[in-house]
């Protein structure tokens, strides 16, 4: 399949209500929530992506499977001359880098892309905090806890990145992107800053 980004424009961004109309939002596929991974080919492969860590061997293996896949999405969907000049910077998962389910999954996905981009974790979580994905929409972690947890790694910063692509599995509310955009724009004033997501979620009708 041809596979192409679509843009968050004001026939959807209402489904995102952290975005704001200047956001420059991209995603491949739609994500329906509250669907299990036999729903659609997207859950299936989010479904995957997601896989904990400490799961099982046989169930990694899915993970690496989607990991590649996303990856060979990514290149097939993105400019290769806007590539060359990214910094693709990842959102953080939940788990902080000590917990035994930290997972850096979309630093692999975008690693996966191709070997010679500038993929940088610019963007360092703290401490672990709630998975959006495992609890209800009432509990789900705020722009401003995000914040407090969000560092730059200094020790990656130079050279100051041009355009910046912040990358994530799924765009729900917009919250990861909101946080991340926030602070990437205060260290870099001067990068364009771009979302590209796997998915966006939709709703079952």
């Amino acid at each position: 399949m041809t596979v192409r980004f679509s843009q968050i424009d004001d026939g959807n961004r209402a489904d995102h209500t952290r975005l704001g109309p200047d956001d420059r939002c991209l995603y491949l596929f739609e994500y329906t929530s509250g669907r299990d991974y036999s729903f659609s080919a997207t859950n299936s492969l989010i479904n995957n992506l997601k896989k904990k860590p400490t799961t099982s061997e046989s169930q990694l293996r899915y993970k690496a499977q989607a990991i590649a896949q996303c990856g060979a999405y990514f290149r097939e969907g993105l400019d290769p001359a806007w590539l060359a000049r990214a910094t693709l910077v990842p959102i953080p998962g939940s788990k902080a880098t000590d917990h035994a389910d930290f997972d850096d999954r979309m630093t692999r996905v975008a690693r996966a892309i191709q070997p010679d981009l500038d993929v940088r974790a610019l963007v360092r979580q703290a401490q672990t905090l709630r998975a959006s994905h495992e609890v209800g929409d009432g509990d789900r972690v705020s722009v401003e806890e995000l914040l407090a947890a969000y560092q730059i790694d200094e020790t990656i910063a130079q050279p100051d990145p041009v355009t910046i692509g912040i990358m994530d599995d799924v765009l729900t509310a917009g919250t990861h992107y909101r946080a991340m955009q926030t602070v990437l724009s205060r260290r870099f004033p001067a990068a364009a800053i771009f979302g590209l997501f796997v998915a966006r979620r939709v709703f079952p009708t």
